[in-house]
């Protein structure tokens, strides 16, 4: 059984990291924090003068640069001084070009929201009357490509290199001391380190990239990397490095001088490596804290410590956990992890779960605001997926508190074995100081199969032998009887190229047989055997739940999303009551296709209702407001009272949720029946209708 589990861990780690990715590659372009709550002139109006200039209001401030805000004319050439300028705290404004001609135009905008997230859209209005337009900005978005998907990976990386780096050194300087002698658990620490420097300086390099262009061919534009150190985002990165720094010293200082103290003096050292690695790692966190959500929006005085609090907490729990997993599968037989370590970790994981709960009801409660955001929004969803797997991971970690319950200290039998394998060792090491052929002298092939086969029940059985060394071998312990010793060996061999070769293969069994034993050791114990497979059960679903984490940080929150649907829906009744007064017809009509994301309501603005040419403009969107796109939408125009009809109109897709069609003619004045069929998947779809005068 033992003989299969290398095997298991590997898969399980790949099917973790299989799914760790889908989650990341299906996280699409960066949700922001700010959200466009109104626009002058608005969306879709017909203006009778050419405006003076645009405004645009966010839900939050926002970064801008000369091209930030863009106005086109139907040609596609701008129609703007290129120098926007704040009107308020949060508006925005463009000054056109005077004199501007009748037609279509089209704004688009690409900022950078206060918590590091870009946000791209486009709208379009009319001036005089609506006209053909050459611009396409459906394919627009913010964050999203190659580019978007690169430096979502680099978040998550660098997230996993602070959790193992920060979690592993508060394993071995809180739990388990010991542990600065184990190569694996340095090894892990320092790779931690290493993943979390190159992510930063990675992040970095696609900063101006991600924010602006969005093509992966700029990376090295240092142009943009200067435009991008200039930012709040920049300067935290740049802090990141710094504080690495200081983090690889703190590493070295652990893992070389204060493995090198005796027990007594590693007391005095202990708290100042504590006060220091906590100084250090909060920095780390802080980095995060102050240039993400926790610094914008509600209570950001306050949202910024919890939040930091929070990411300590994680560390020392998750971090932690992936330090045990590598203690109790990689330290070695003469030094394996004890009871009280484990104990150690176990009461230090609980209290962390405790911080985890408290500072991430307040997260939640901030960027929700209601119990509806759950459901209605995707940052409450993913926040619902990941609730779902941190009580998962509690309930795992209860199970592996029962086995740490039950761990027993060594037996009798396993410090027997301990006893032989130090004992065979040193006799290992002073033969090797006598001749360059070792542990024939303990008898031949028979003592060194004999040694390693004593498990911790008693039993005896033979190591798998290495590939053609079983002539030699035999040999070589019938000519240890013959000669008594391996001196007598040397002495009959001086110089043979053969005799180089058999202690080569000795050599290798010993370590095969080695390596059995510490597989045996590991395994002795059922309780401990018990504790790993719990604890790496417990380390793969942390692997999901960071890079559901990581797709979290990136999404708008649910209050912000709410807030702009709400302002959307308010500017929107606005525009229809003027509309309204100017002749123009708004429909709303809730659709269900039946399918998966098959509910929404489609709106029909027909300008300016009457007989003859009209524009159309066409709206889809969620049941809280938000727009979203579906594979096709069609309408029909029928004067059932005329048996006219129905005539059919496809509208062009003009950007997210938007379509429009000019020049829709409408033959004959009266009570028109309007159907518009909205498909959602290759299946789905359906078709929906109101009545309406026109003319």
């Amino acid at each position: 059984m033992t003989q299969t589990i290398a095997p298991r861990v590997r898969m399980l780690v790949l099917l973790f990291l299989a799914i760790a990715g889908a989650l990341l590659a299906g996280a699409g372009p960066a949700s922001a924090h700010a959200a466009l709550t109104g626009s002058d002139p608005a969306q879709g109006v017909v203006v009778d003068k050419a405006p003076t200039q645009v405004t645009l209001t966010f839900s939050e401030t926002v970064s801008m640069n000369d091209d930030s805000l863009r106005v086109l004319d139907p040609k596609g050439a701008r129609v703007d001084d290129g120098k926007p300028s704040e009107v308020s705290g949060t508006t925005y404004a463009v000054q056109l070009h005077s004199g501007l001609p009748d037609g279509t135009y089209t704004v688009t905008y690409q900022v950078v929201s206060a918590d590091s997230h870009p946000v791209a859209g486009a709208y379009t209005f009319s001036i005089g009357s609506p006209s053909e337009t050459s611009v396409s900005v459906s394919g627009q978005e913010a964050g999203g490509g190659i580019v978007g998907r690169l430096y979502g990976f680099g978040r998550y990386v660098s997230y996993a290199g602070f959790l193992v780096m920060v979690g592993g050194a508060a394993f071995v300087l809180a739990c388990w001391q010991r542990g600065t002698g184990v190569r694996s658990l340095q090894r892990l620490v320092v790779s931690g380190w290493l993943a979390m420097t190159a992510a930063t300086l990675f992040l970095l390099l696609l900063r101006g990239s991600y924010s602006r262009s969005g093509t992966l061919g700029d990376v090295f534009d240092l142009d943009l990397l200067g435009e991008a150190l200039q930012t709040k985002t920049g300067a935290a990165l740049v802090s990141r490095l710094l504080l690495l720094a200081a983090a690889a010293l703190f590493i070295a200082v652990l893992f070389g001088a204060y493995d090198k103290r005796e027990d007594e003096e590693k007391r005095d050292l202990t708290f100042g490596l504590a006060i220091g690695g906590t100084v250090v790692a909060a920095g780390l966190a802080a980095s995060w804290a102050m240039a993400e959500h926790a610094s914008t929006g509600l209570q950001p005085g306050i949202a910024m410590p919890v939040d930091v609090l929070h990411l300590l907490a994680v560390a020392t729990w998750l971090g932690g956990l992936a330090a045990l997993l590598v203690a109790l599968y990689r330290a070695p037989a003469d030094r394996p992890v004890d009871a009280a370590a484990v104990r150690r970790f176990s009461r230090v994981a609980f209290g962390s779960v405790l911080v985890v709960v408290a500072t991430g009801v307040y997260q939640s409660w901030r960027q929700l605001g209601s119990w509806s955001a759950f459901t209605d929004t995707r940052y409450g969803r993913l926040l619902l997926v990941k609730i779902g797997l941190v009580a998962l991971l509690v309930g795992i970690a209860w199970i592996s508190r029962r086995w740490t319950a039950r761990l027993a200290v060594p037996t009798a039998a396993e410090a027997a074995v301990h006893t032989s394998a130090a004992g065979e060792s040193a006799s290992g090491e002073s033969a090797r100081g006598k001749e360059p052929v070792p542990a024939a002298a303990t008898g031949g092939s028979g003592g060194a199969a004999g040694a390693a086969s004593v498990d911790p029940t008693g039993s005896v059985e033979n190591p798998k032998p290495v590939k053609g060394s079983t002539d030699s071998q035999g040999s070589q312990g019938s000519q240890g009887k013959k000669n008594g010793s391996g001196d007598a060996l040397e002495q009959r061999v001086p110089g043979d190229s053969a005799g180089g070769e058999r202690a080569a293969q000795l050599a290798r069994q010993r370590a095969a047989v080695d390596a059995a034993r510490q597989k045996r050791l590991r395994t002795a114990d059922g309780e401990r055997f018990g504790l790993r497979r719990s604890v790496l059960a417990e380390t793969g679903v942390a692997v999901v739940l960071l890079a559901v984490t990581t797709v979290l940080t990136s999404t708008e929150p649910g209050r912000t999303e709410q807030d702009a649907a709400r302002a959307a829906r308010s500017s929107s009744s606005s525009a229809s009551a003027a509309d309204s007064a100017s002749g123009a017809l708004t429909l709303d009509m809730p659709f269900d296709t039946g399918g998966a994301d098959g509910k929404g309501v489609v709106s029909v603005d027909l300008d300016p209702a009457r007989a003859g040419a009209n524009e159309m403009h066409v709206y889809v969107t969620r049941p809280n407001g938000r727009a979203f796109d579906v594979p096709e939408v069609k309408v029909a125009f029928t004067l059932e009272a005329k048996s006219i009809g129905p005539l059919p109109v496809a509208p062009d897709h003009i950007t997210t949720g938007h379509w429009s069609a000019n020049a829709v003619q409408i033959p004959l004045a009266g009570e028109w029946k309007i159907a518009v069929t909205v498909r959602t998947s290759d299946i789905d779809q359906v078709t929906v209708s109101k009545n309406a005068q026109i003319g």
